[in-house]
């Protein structure tokens, strides 16, 4: 048994990390991220169908599975190389259980709970213990087995919240906060020796960074998607291009705010910094996700825009359009916290103005243009003014 299980996970499967501090991001990995492509795109759609507080809740519960599956993906892809025979099998099967998650989410608080959660499951715990096998006898072996246990120990909460459909959302909220909270307790199971402190683990840094800007370009994706798919269905009339024309504007604040402001500080901080691993949980695994979040949440309310331009705007969807840009630049704020001591005051600007903004337009039964004027009017100035950008590194 013990030499079937040495073939199927040999060390040989391992990158060679000897050649710099930079890794290729393999073609198998942008294969593994298409899955995403259809996941965000089930995730918008199952917000726009459902705009309740409920349902922005189990969407929010969705999002956060989704994404943990995939960052978790993403650094095991640190160690494992995509490009050899095992690695490219790993992350083939991985990426069929995230396309049976994506599948699923329509319905994941129906009758397709029971895929959802099994997949994420089965995701979590064969990527665990596939890359604790690999690295049998090393510090990050051990690592990666205390970490397939916090994976089993959520995996019981997501398993029975799929049996239980009274508790489901709670027990699947539950999930997450175990999932979400194994880093920061260092994956310490009673009992077993303590694990090598995450922030002594050999991370390549600037690989998971560009895993992780390729994701939120992804996210930004799925704001054209549904742009273009509006305008694709609607007549074009002038009210139509005005809101179309907020909309791009929006996606483009949104990618000028991420990469142009925060890009190179992103590469510099990790070119050099001691602590990798300090870095990506904060400004990759967290404040990613945040951002990548807020990016769709943005896209579904410039989808709501675009759809009525001059109907007066529900009440439901102000909240989406004022969610958007504060969950964003929540991210933006926690990603440039962690590279730097201080963070330009420009990114108050969403978290202060968005509920004014909402607030009057739900007062003055606004339409959509001027909903969508109210956002680029928040949006654009952060994109635009980037002051502060000589600060020195947080230590």
């Amino acid at each position: 048994m013990l030499n079937l299980l040495d073939r199927l996970a040999p060390s040989a499967a391992l990158r060679d990390r000897s050649g710099g501090t930079h890794l290729k991001v393999t073609t198998v990995e942008l294969f593994f991220d298409l899955v995403y492509v259809f996941t965000i795109i089930q995730l918008s759609h199952y917000l726009l169908e459902h705009q309740t507080w409920l349902g922005a809740l189990e969407a929010a519960t969705l999002f956060a599975g989704v994404w943990w599956a995939w960052n978790y993906t993403a650094w095991s892809a640190n160690w494992i190389d995509p490009e050899k025979v095992h690695g490219r099998v790993l992350m083939l099967v991985l990426m069929a259980c995230a396309l049976l998650m994506a599948a699923s989410i329509h319905y994941a608080f129906g009758y397709r709970a029971w895929l959802f959660a099994l997949a994420y499951v089965a995701m979590a715990l064969i990527r665990a213990f596939y890359m604790a096998r690999v690295m049998r006898g090393t510090p990050m072996g051990q690592n990666y087995w205390q970490l397939g246990l916090w994976s089993a120990f959520s995996g019981v909460f997501w398993i029975a919240g799929a049996l239980v459909e009274s508790m489901r959302l709670p027990l699947w909220i539950a999930a997450v906060v175990i999932d979400y909270a194994g880093p920061y307790a260092g994956f310490r199971v009673p009992g077993r020796h303590r694990p090598t402190p995450m922030e002594t683990w050999t991370l390549k840094g600037l690989h998971l960074l560009e895993r992780n800007q390729l994701i939120f370009i992804i996210a930004l994706g799925e704001s054209i998607l549904l742009l273009g798919g509006t305008m694709v269905g609607a007549d074009l009339t002038a009210p139509l291009f005005l809101t179309a024309l907020i909309g791009f504007a929006l996606i483009v604040g949104m990618w000028w705010t991420y990469f142009v402001h925060s890009g190179e500080a992103g590469e510099e901080a990790f070119h050099s910094a001691e602590e990798q691993t300090r870095l990506a949980r904060a400004g990759l695994a967290y404040a990613h996700g945040i951002m990548v979040c807020g990016a769709i949440v943005v896209a579904v309310a410039i989808e709501v825009i675009v759809a009525h331009p001059t109907d007066a705007i529900y009440l439901s969807s102000i909240l989406i359009a004022c969610a958007g840009p504060m969950i964003f630049m929540a991210g933006v704020i926690l990603f440039r916290r962690t590279l730097e001591r201080r963070v330009p005051w420009t990114y108050a600007i969403p978290i202060v103005a968005m509920p004014l903004i909402g607030w009057a337009v739900h007062a003055a039964h606004a339409n959509g243009i001027v909903l969508g004027l109210g956002m680029l009017a928040v949006v654009l100035p952060v994109a635009l003014l980037n002051p502060d950008r000589g600060e020195a590194r947080a230590p």
